[in-house]
């Protein structure tokens, strides 16, 4: 895939999840999501199912981010594959906790 830019929305080829770019990593990124590339919003699908060894899921408005925190994914449609830099899995973002109010 091309280099990614904050706010630019991409699409699974194989699912339903679309998600939007929060934070990119410099160059170029291979963003996956069922084990297949991304692609830009709109493109055609190329059918099929997530490869079974990525197919976890993604969920709406949850982040996701990779263990060096290069790359921020924003699920903005949820589907059956779980998205991936490359051949890493990326997580679920935690969400802070907040100061206590005693």
């Amino acid at each position: 895939m091309a280099q990614l830019k904050p706010g630019i929305r991409i699409q699974s080829a194989v699912c339903a999840t679309e998600v939007m770019v929060v934070k990119a990593p410099e160059g170029d990124a291979a963003v996956r999501c069922g084990g297949a590339p991304m692609q830009e919003i709109g493109a055609e699908k190329s059918g099929g199912a997530p490869d079974p060894a990525a197919a976890d899921g993604t969920q709406i408005g949850k982040r996701y981010v990779d263990e060096a925190d290069t790359i921020e994914l924003l699920c903005t449609k949820p589907g059956a594959g779980s998205l991936a830099l490359g051949d890493e899995p990326l997580i679920l973002k935690e969400a802070k906790p907040l100061p206590s109010s005693d």
